[in-house]
C-alpha cells in the first residue's frame, strides 16, 4: 500500500459520485453563461449560487485563502486564475478549475472552451484544448486497464506526440503542475503525473480516486506565478488549456465521479466500460 494514500469503499465512492454530479452542474452553467462580454466575477457568481442549490460546498473558496469558488484562467495563464473584473473577449481560451463538497466528500474537474464566433477563434487554440482534452480521456481509459500509475503521464504524452505528428502544435506539457489523489481531501496523495519518467511507480488498486488534469500550451512548460501569489501564467506568452475529471478505481472497472454520464461515451470510443455505480 502506497503511504498516505486513501483507499475507498464502494459506499465512499458512491458518495463522492454526489459531490462530482455537483460539479458537473457548475459545468454546465459555466458553460452555458461564458461568453464574450461577461466579467470572472460574474461567472464564479454563477458557479458559487449552482453550488449553494445544490446543497453542497465550495472546497475552493478559503483553500489556503483562495478568494473564489472556482479557478478562471485566461490565455496565457496555466491554472489558479482568481475570478475579477476582467471583461471577457472574442478568442479567449478560458479555463475553468472547481469542485464541491458533499457530506464530506470532494470533486473536482477543469475544462476549457475558446469563446465567440468561428471567425473570432484562432484555429489553433481549438486544437489545443482539444488535444488536451483528448490526452485526459486517453490517460483515464489507461487506468482501466494500467497496472501503475505511470500509465496516466504515458498516455498524455502519446496522445500529444500523435497530434504533433499529425502537424499540429507544437505542444507543452506542463510539469510543474500535475494531478492528485482525491476523497475525504480536495488534495491527497499521490501525485498524478502527465509525463513519462524514470520515478518508481505506485501499484493501481481498487478504492484508488484520483484527479487526472493535464494543462498543455501551445509553447513552452515553463511559468511564474503573478503578484497575486495564484494566477500561473506561462513564461513564454503562449496560451494554455486543462481538463480534468475525478476518477474512481473500483474491482469492477473505472468510473468518471465528475462526468454526469461516468464517461460511457468517451471512454466507449476507447474500448473501455465504465463500472456502474
Amino acid at each position: 500500500m502506497a503511504r498516505g494514500v486513501e483507499y475507498k469503499s464502494l459506499d465512499d465512492i458512491r458518495a463522492m459520485r454526489r459531490a462530482g454530479l455537483v460539479v458537473a452542474e457548475v459545468h454546465q452553467a459555466l458553460r452555458a453563461a461564458a461568453k464574450p462580454g461577461v466579467t470572472t466575477a460574474e461567472l464564479d457568481d454563477i458557479s458559487a449560487a449552482t453550488i449553494a442549490d445544490a446543497g453542497a460546498t465550495s472546497n475552493f473558496y478559503g483553500y489556503h485563502g483562495f478568494p473564489a469558488t472556482v479557478c478562471i484562467s485566461v490565455n496565457e495563464e496555466i491554472v489558479h486564475g482568481i475570478p475579477g473584473p476582467r471583461v471577457l473577449e472574442p478568442g479567449d481560451v478560458v479555463s475553468f478549475d472547481c469542485g464541491a463538497v458533499v457530506d464530506g466528500w470532494h470533486g473536482d474537474a477543469a475544462f476549457t472552451v475558446v469563446l465567440g464566433e468561428e471567425s473570432d477563434v484562432d484555429p489553433g487554440d481549438l486544437a489545443l484544448s482539444r488535444v488536451t482534452e483528448e490526452a485526459m480521456w486517453d490517460a483515464i481509459a489507461a487506468l482501466a486497464t494500467g497496472r501503475k500509475l505511470d500509465v496516466v503521464g504515458a498516455a498524455v504524452e502519446d496522445a500529444v506526440a500523435r497530434a504533433e505528428a499529425a502537424g499540429e502544435g507544437p505542444y507543452g506539457i506542463i510539469e510543474d503542475y500535475v494531478g492528485h489523489g482525491i476523497g475525504s481531501e480536495m488534495h491527497q496523495p499521490p501525485d498524478v503525473l502527465n509525463y513519462r519518467t524514470s520515478q518508481r511507480a505506485m501499484k493501481l488498486r481498487p478504492g484508488l480516486c484520483l484527479a487526472v488534469e493535464p494543462m498543455i500550451t501551445r509553447g513552452g512548460i515553463t511559468s511564474h506565478t503573478l503578484a497575486d501569489e495564484w494566477t500561473v501564467v506561462t513564461d513564454d506568452g503562449s496560451r494554455a488549456a486543462h481538463w480534468e475529471h475525478t476518477v474512481a478505481i473500483t474491482d469492477s472497472g473505472i468510473s468518471v465521479l465528475t462526468a454526469p454520464d461516468g464517461g460511457a461515451a468517451e471512454l466507449g470510443r476507447r474500448g473501455v466500460d465504465i463500472t456502474k455505480l
